[in-house]
């Protein structure tokens, strides 16, 4: 299977809510028989009901957990959506990529296919194992459905998702840019030498979509084996048009196919952050812009949002954003793409907050609470940007607050917004 197709088939066991019900559903058809045989063998009475009782009670289960599922359904999606308003329309697809919410559906339709498999099937006589485990099974779902109605409330909430936004662009950060920043780190290689010459252009056919990955172990090989050097146009996260530049050959390369460069690159309805670090900061910035507009005026949102800016910029400063240069076993350039570099990351991260934020107190002593306290651990080379941004934060300031003691107080660097002065 191809890295493309194994992409795609990971993706869509990753995102399908129905999957997990599906098999579910299956497996439930599976137990059913299973277990009437067992309790042919046992005859062991784990529940006392006569026939008409043990109908009507697996009857009354089968058709209750049928509404249970659709009302499960309908929490779940006026959640998302009211969370989404509130926060971001980029984590509508979260939720439905949670084991748990996929794990407890997925128990709401075993336990219903197997109540209906149990009732077809109370005829003659009870089958008491069967009937004793689809009660035991929906005292079970309802316990489980109180806890996820708890589970998503909190998941949820904004600073949970943040968290778990920042936790998720941490792990990104670290496979993309692995190498910590020294005094002594390299430069990217220079390529002045395979860029003197285009052997081809290769441009995309297809639907218009989103960089969303890319196989950067099988470019590497495939430009070691053809001995030239491979150039992803287009960055991670770029939307490209049909039409659009899509690579670079460097080299004779004559008989690298077109087909094999281009099964090597995803691409999507929306950006993700498998291979896209930026897009952590993005979703944290919008969620801090959604707290910061008229409409919803949550400072303290915005303050939050603010934390988690300020634990991801620290990661990166202390790393060597170089990436995008890579070498065969000889030394060899082979691939060359684009990453967002320190500037990036940092007009990101601060600009919009700085912008939507400029007439709250508390969102200006957070922000410059931010700026200071990177400019007093990151290595020097971080700092002039960092200053910039402090330079732009003062005036704000002046241009927002009219009055004197306003705009004193603005300036002050607290870490909790308004309440955790620094020293």
């Amino acid at each position: 299977m191809s890295w493309l197709r194994r992409k795609r088939l990971k993706a869509f066991l990753k995102t399908s809510l129905w999957v997990v019900p599906v098999l579910s559903m299956l497996a439930a058809m599976i137990c059913a028989p299973l277990t009437r045989r067992l309790d042919a063998m046992l005859k062991l009475p784990f529940a006392d009901f006569g026939l008409q009782g043990a109908r009507a009670g697996v009857g009354l289960i089968a058709g209750a957990m049928l509404t249970f599922v659709v009302f499960f359904f309908s929490v779940l999606l006026l959640t998302v959506q009211i969370a989404s308003g509130n926060l971001s329309p980029r984590i509508i697809a979260r939720p439905f990529q949670s084991r748990v919410l996929k794990i407890s559906l997925g128990l709401f339709v075993f336990t219903f296919v197997y109540a209906a498999s149990v009732l077809g099937r109370l005829e003659q006589q009870v089958l008491e194992l069967p009937v004793f485990l689809t009660l035991l099974l929906t005292v079970v779902s309802i316990g489980v459905f109180l806890f996820v109605v708890e589970y998503v409330a909190k998941e949820l909430r904004p600073v949970t998702v943040v968290t778990s936004v920042a936790r998720e662009g941490l792990a990104v950060i670290q496979s993309i840019y692995p190498v910590p920043w020294t005094s002594a780190s390299a430069s990217r290689p220079s390529d002045a030498t395979f860029r003197q010459n285009i052997c081809r252009r290769l441009d995309y056919e297809g639907r218009p979509g989103v960089i969303i990955a890319f196989d950067v172990d099988g470019l590497v090989q495939l430009a070691e084996r053809n001995a030239c050097v491979i150039e992803l146009i287009p960055q991670v996260g770029d939307f490209v048009p049909a039409g659009g530049q899509l690579f670079r050959v460097y080299g004779a390369a004559t008989d690298l196919r077109d087909s094999a460069l281009r099964a090597s690159i995803e691409l999507g309805a929306e950006r993700t952050m498998e291979q896209d670090p930026a897009f952590a900061f993005r979703i944290i910035v919008d969620i801090a812009e959604k707290a910061l507009s008229p409409a919803i005026n949550d400072p303290t949102t915005g303050v939050l949002s603010i934390d988690q800016i300020q634990f991801l910029l620290q990661e990166l400063g202390k790393r060597d954003l170089s990436a995008g240069t890579v070498c065969d076993s000889s030394g060899n350039i082979r691939l060359v793409y684009r990453t967002p570099d320190w500037a990036d990351f940092v007009l990101l991260a601060v600009a919009e907050i700085r912008q939507y934020g400029a007439n709250s107190i508390q969102v200006m002593r957070r922000l410059r609470a931010m700026l200071e306290d990177l400019i007093s651990v990151l290595p020097s080379e971080r700092v002039p940007l960092l200053k910039q941004q402090l330079n732009l934060l003062h005036l704000t300031v002046e241009r927002e607050f009219e009055h004197p003691p306003d705009r004193e107080q603005a300036e002050i660097p607290d870490s909790q917004g308004l309440g955790g002065r620094l020293p």
